[in-house]
């Protein structure tokens, strides 16, 4: 491999001899790709297609060791560093221009013991390697709703989906974490292990090292579960949300529905003439008995009159993967998200009337339906926050052509201003944009100063930068 010149932590650059690449890579059961290599597109290739980013050397881990080599390598040649899991990651930041990326996708391995219902799971895993998994033995662990969606970057920010409300977030049913910090050191953080570290990457995000290994709780789920999606006239939807927001308030916690609102995919189950044209639709999983779950779901399915009600038993890895089509790599995506602890009147008609307006055929807005066990936990209990809240909207602007990113972007943002006076005040790290840093604090709230103060102890250079960042704090603040 050739000499290299590499992206420092200060935006200069730093030449990295041949003999030093060929002795990092003679410690890896990996390998090293740079932009000779025939692999290397593929390779820096994420799933936001906005996202085009050429990093000077990529370095594919094939197991925790070739990760402490990595991290001492940036470290001791003061590189940028960005690092990829196995998934989306919406801001982009698993890939930097000029540095170094720490690719973990080819570590997959998970480990699950049906006695003890835990699972140990490596950061490259998607959710569906997870579901799979864990369901041949009938159990799970609550991840998100679509499936090739990353466990360590989910996790590490939060993670919640068709189950959260029964089980707790991603982080929640986390027992430990095996995690290369700044210092180039592999340690294990755990409730009796390194318990301030526990307590960071429990919602920090990747600020405070690499996750080589998580290890779940999981829990008895299907393997079928109650699941599917009623859908209505988007002329009906603001009279459906409004009966949906009371129905919820009485849900029990099996009970998830989100709600979606965009233009109908060419589903089999829907009429021909209904293809194209905007509609509400609700998505709803009951994961406990099914006899139950028809009860439970009776309510949310008799309002309005909808134009299909789809729902019915299914198996839990199926309706894991069922909006998968709708989130395929390769397109330009943009996010703009907020927390409601309520859905009032005037929220649910601005969401309405921006539905009216997509500005392209794979726009959507979706209102994630949260709370039950998740909410029970105190906001201080981990780094993620945002407890109270009980709807997350996320305002998902895709497309495909270049020439379309201002109409799509503005679209986004002028729909998140709208909303911004009827929300909580708080956001979600893993559906931020990578043009939201001035959100992170407001992101972390009360636990944000805290979040510095661990920064500064485990990456006092901010080594781990690519993400949506804390600040250490400097040695005054600290004072």
């Amino acid at each position: 491999m050739p000499v290299q010149r590499l992206t420092t932590l200060t935006a200069g650059t730093k030449t990295i001899a041949a003999p030093v690449i060929e002795a990092l890579a003679s410690q890896l059961r990996g390998s090293i790709l740079d932009s000779s290599d025939a692999s290397y597109d593929e390779a820096r290739a994420i799933w936001n297609g906005m996202v085009d980013r050429r990093p000077g050397l990529i370095i594919s881990c094939a197991a925790a060791a070739d990760v402490v080599s990595a991290v001492r390598f940036v470290r001791e040649n003061g590189l940028l560093v960005s690092v990829r899991g196995g998934g989306h990651g919406i801001a982009g930041n698993a890939v930097c221009d000029g540095g170094v990326m720490i690719d973990l996708s080819p570590m997959k391995s998970i480990h699950v013991d049906e006695a003890a219902q835990r699972a140990w799971v490596e950061p490259g895993a998607t959710l569906a390697d997870v579901d799979k998994e864990t369901q041949a033995f009938g159990l799970a662990v609550p991840t998100g709703i679509n499936s090739t969606t990353g466990i360590a970057g989910l996790t590490l920010g939060g993670g919640f989906g068709w189950i959260t409300r029964k089980f707790g977030l991603t982080l929640d049913n986390l027992v430990s974490v095996e995690v290369v910090t700044a210092d180039g050191e592999l340690r294990r953080a755990s409730e009796s292990e390194n318990p301030d570290l526990f307590w960071a990457l429990r919602g920090g995000g990747g600020n405070f090292g690499v996750a080589t290994k998580f290890e779940f709780r999981l829990h008895k789920v299907g393997p079928q579960v109650l699941a599917g999606l009623v859908v209505h006239p988007l002329s009906e939807a603001e009279t459906v949300l409004k009966a949906y927001r009371q129905a919820l308030e009485v849900a029990p916690d099996e009970l998830t529905c989100w709600a979606v609102m965009r233009q109908a995919p060419p589903l089999p189950f829907l009429p021909v003439e209904w293809h194209g044209k905007e509609v509400l639709i609700l998505a709803m999983c009951y994961c406990g008995d099914l006899a139950e779950g028809e009860r439970a779901t009776m309510r949310l399915r008799s309002f309005g009159t909808p134009i299909a009600d789809v729902v019915g038993p299914a198996p839990f890895t199926a309706w894991q993967q069922a909006f998968d089509p709708l989130l395929t790599p390769g397109a330009r995506n943009y996010w703009k998200s907020h927390d409601f602890t309520e859905l009032s009147d005037a929220a649910v008609g601005i969401l309405t009337g921006a539905v009216r307006h997509l500005p392209d055929p794979e726009c959507e807005i979706f209102i994630g339906h949260v709370g039950g066990a998740a909410g029970r936990v105190a906001a201080d209990a981990t780094a993620f926050p945002q407890r109270s809240s009980h709807f997350v909207m996320n305002v998902h602007a895709r497309w495909r052509e270049p020439g379309m990113d201002r109409t799509c972007i503005g679209w986004a943002r002028e729909l998140f201003d709208a909303a911004k006076p009827y929300s909580a005040g708080t956001a979600y790290i893993n559906f931020m944009p990578g043009d939201e840093v001035d959100r992170v604090q407001e992101a972390y709230g009360d636990n944000y100063h805290r979040l510095a103060k661990l920064k500064r102890r485990y990456d006092p250079s901010n080594l781990f930068r690519m993400n949506q960042n804390v600040a250490p704090t400097t040695s005054s603040q600290a004072a």
